[in-house]
């Protein structure tokens, strides 16, 4: 069948949209859906995909782009921080992983290259579905999700000399190896010095001229110049791409202009990336799948159970709980992104036929589909496995915790021992106030705990945890995280426990200030609003206006939730995908030909759209009383609140009827 480019571009998107929304809609990776896009219209299935050059070269760029990213991720001094366990566990699980996976690929018939090299792409597993399920469920600092963070790190790192030596392995004579590889490794760390004099030298004062010029268009495409020529520049060592880009990405993660860089490349990442596992899926023949289910499903297991059961082993040997270990193999026991990366750049060197792949990239996937379902249940699996120690074991409050609180009444207890928390425990402490702190850093706990300060290693969206606290006593619960969907989770537990005990929650905006009074918040306190009150007692102050008579006004402003101050004009830059949600203000200048203009309000039914008239601007007064006997005129500017749908139904309205 003949399709055009637009309709080949067409199909593609249309049905990625539709497979990644579904698969976001039951909260699993959007890489699954590309991959099952890839399957759908590949040469195999509804043969939709045309064979062209310039796709295969752009799902190339999108792992050179992968491969910044990560080095954005990476820093030197973090990786000297956690250098025992990502350098130690995570070395020892990769080796041991490609060599027992290499033994059994090589007895099913593959040459011991090609087998190594497979070896080495099921060793990895998927950073972006463990670190995002680990932090949607709030377990990325528990001490098996920082476990799996480690090893993750090492398995991306590992990727890079694993893409370096396919293209040496693939010369096929066994003798003239050695050299080959020596030379490899000379040039990587020729190409690693000269990317980490230009970072030093280069990088930094190159993109203080780029961020001089207040461009984000000349910001991007440099960001773009430098992650293609890193890689272009290892390229021409006889290196592979994305090793230059990863240089690239561990240089400028030293820099300050980190964070924009990523926010930058991240839209050119995904979308290329996508492309890239829609090129893999496409590669899967269903028929094979079919054909050699048994022996697929046999894989599938045996890759989960027999690498999850290695890092267990090796976790618990490194002196972890077991109940720790398990639940680290448990997470870790799929193949991954990289593990798609790895096969083609074998493929496309001849060390593997796409034939023998086909079991393997089924069995990837396949893995990568259940992983999501035992990372939600592997707290719930662990317990029903080790329920006589569980509970006992890595999920019981600290004994300190307890000794502390037993003889404690009339307390408050602040979740999160930030800035803020740190802030009010010492005015707790000022006042005589008994106080209780939970965190979950272990670094900031053990400073503060030396130091004095009572806190404790604790989660607090667990029940158990806050019962140890003795929330029945307790006077009041501070919640100073800086995360709704956490504050909920703490909002449950706690009334749960105590029905009654005031609950007083931070929040940065307003956006979530409903939906926390709706689960149970007593207060929520807003940062933005607090911040701009306080600014506004010492602006009236200079102005002569009397202190009782400002503080009546924000006292009044408390009392009403902040409800007359809760929207406000967004730019550009402060309309997100994640803001639409929020309250704003908006502005409409009514036309002669407006709907509204001679109309009363109730012809414009405001409530039915869930926006709210603040203010009319007309000539130089401002129109703030309104009655049903209001008309609008032409000319003048309504000024309404409500959410991103509300403001743009009620606009509508307005100028259209």
């Amino acid at each position: 069948m003949n399709h055009s480019s637009l309709n080949d571009a067409l199909t593609l998107l249309a049905l990625s949209v539709l497979v990644v929304w579904i698969l976001k809609r039951i909260k699993l990776p959007a890489i699954l859906g590309y991959l099952l896009v890839g399957i759908l219209v590949g040469t195999h299935a509804l043969d939709w995909l045309p064979q062209d050059e310039i796709i295969q070269i752009l799902a190339e760029i999108g792992v050179v782009f992968l491969l910044f990213m990560i080095g954005l991720e990476f820093s030197l001094s973090r990786l000297v921080a956690m250098r025992s366990t990502v350098f130690g566990l995570g070395s020892i699980q990769v080796i041991i992983s490609t060599l027992s996976g290499g033994a059994i690929a090589w007895l099913t018939g593959i040459a011991w290259q090609g087998a190594l090299v497979v070896g080495g792409a099921l060793a990895l597993s998927s950073t972006a579905i463990v670190a995002k399920q680990l932090s949607d469920q709030l377990e990325m600092q528990a001490r098996h999700g920082q476990l799996a963070i480690s090893i993750l790190l090492f398995q991306d790192l590992a990727v890079v000399p694993l893409l370096v030596i396919i293209p040496i392995l693939s010369m096929g004579n066994e003798q003239s190896l050695t050299i080959p590889i020596l030379i490899a490794l000379t040039k990587g760390l020729a190409a690693f010095f000269i990317m980490f004099q230009i970072g030093r030298r280069l990088l930094r004062p190159f993109y203080h001229l780029v961020a001089a010029t207040r461009s984000a268009e000349i910001f991007t495409l440099a960001t773009l110049f430098v992650s293609l020529a890193a890689a272009w520049l290892t390229n021409q060592f006889g290196l592979s791409l994305a090793l230059g880009a990863f240089l690239a990405g561990l240089m400028l993660s030293e820099t300050e202009y980190k964070h924009q860089v990523e926010t930058d490349i991240r839209p050119f990442r995904d979308v290329l990336m996508g492309l890239f596992f829609i090129s893999v899926g496409a590669s899967l023949d269903v028929s094979i799948v079919l054909k050699e289910g048994f022996w697929i499903g046999l894989l599938t297991v045996g890759l989960i159970i027999g690498k999850g059961a290695v890092i267990a082993i090796l976790t618990r040997f490194a002196g972890y709980e077991f109940p720790v270990a398990f639940r680290t193999g448990l997470i870790l026991g799929q193949a991954g992104e990289f593990s798609f990366a790895v096969l083609v750049v074998a493929i496309s060197n001849g060390l593997l036929t796409l034939e023998e792949t086909q079991p393997i990239i089924a069995a990837t996937l396949l893995s990568m589909l259940i992983t999501p379902i035992l990372i939600r249940y592997n707290r719930r699996i662990t317990e029903r496995l080790f329920r006589g120690t569980y509970m006992s074991g890595m999920n019981a409050p600290p004994k300190e915790l307890v000794i502390a609180c037993e003889t404690l009444s009339k307390h408050v207890i602040i979740c999160g021992f930030g800035r803020i928390g740190q802030n009010l425990a010492n005015i707790l402490r000022e006042m005589k106030v008994s106080y209780v702190a939970l965190d979950i850093d272990h670094s900031l706990i053990r400073e503060a705990w030396e130091a004095g300060e009572s806190v404790f290693y604790g989660d607090s969206t667990h029940t158990g945890i806050l019962k140890k606290a003795e929330l029945e006593r307790a006077s009041a619960l501070i919640i100073t995280i800086d995360d709704a969907h956490v504050a909920e989770h703490i909002i449950h537990s706690a009334r749960s426990l105590n029905k009654d005990i005031p609950i007083i929650v931070r929040s940065k905006d307003e956006q979530y200030m409903d939906r926390l009074h709706d689960v149970g918040a007593s207060n929520v306190v807003p940062e933005s609003f607090e911040a701009s009150m306080m600014l506004a007692i010492h602006v009236l102050q200079h102005l002569g206006i009397p202190t009782n008579k400002s503080m009546a006004f924000v006292e009044q402003a408390r009392k009403d939730e902040y409800r007359r101050l809760r929207g406000y004009f967004r730019g550009e830059e402060s309309l997100g995908i994640n803001k639409v949600d929020a309250l704003r203000l908006h502005t409409v200048i009514l036309l002669p030909d407006s709907y509204a203009a001679g109309k009363s309000i109730t012809n414009i039914n405001f409530d039915d759209n869930n926006a709210s008239l603040i203010a009319v601007r007309r000539g130089r007064d401002r129109i703030e009383i309104f009655d049903e006997s209001f008309l609008f005129n032409s000319g003048d500017a309504v000024v309404i609140e409500g959410v991103q749908s509300a403001i743009l139904n009620t606009e509508k309205r307005l100028l259209a009827g």
